[in-house]
């Protein structure tokens, strides 16, 4: 095989695993072999003998590999599911702005962040405003909470 034609196959090759990596964020399997095919492709660029470039691609992509791989599952093990809407609440801490409880004519509310949510307790006991609260759940439109 022509030597010249191997630049061309590393070339593509670094352009295939990149992609690949870039279509499946977050598990870094292709760009270490990505690395690899542009190391060799460096090296067949420079004219070096097809055997130092499937050694370097084969040196460089186990490396590379090794070094990633705990960083992947670091990054793997933190991500968790995107909570939206008012689910992103549970287990949020709050103050509670109006009285809280069963006897009250009004319903209580509570603050958390900049925002004012409906809120009740589990048990319907008063709470007195100023406390704070843990959300532990939704109800409807309104936020249950537990004293903290």
């Amino acid at each position: 095989m022509d030597p010249e034609i191997w630049q061309w196959i590393w070339l593509a090759a670094t352009g295939m695993f990149v992609l690949g990596e870039l279509a499946m964020p977050g598990s870094f399997f292709l760009l270490p072999f990505g690395a690899g095919t542009a190391v060799a492709t460096i090296l067949a660029f420079s004219n070096a003998n097809e055997s130092l470039q499937w050694i370097a691609f084969i040196v460089i992509s186990l490396a590379s590999l090794a070094a990633l791989r705990p960083l992947a599952r670091k990054l793997n093990s933190q991500e968790q599911p995107a909570r939206v809407g008012s689910t992103r609440l549970i287990g949020e801490i709050g103050v509670v702005t109006k009285d809280l409880g069963e006897a009250l004519t009004e319903n209580g509310s509570i603050q958390i962040g900049r925002e004012e949510w409906p809120a009740e307790t589990l048990e319907k006991k008063h709470v007195p405003a100023g406390a704070r609260v843990k959300v532990i759940h939704i109800e409807g439109t309104r936020v249950v909470v537990e004293v903290i």
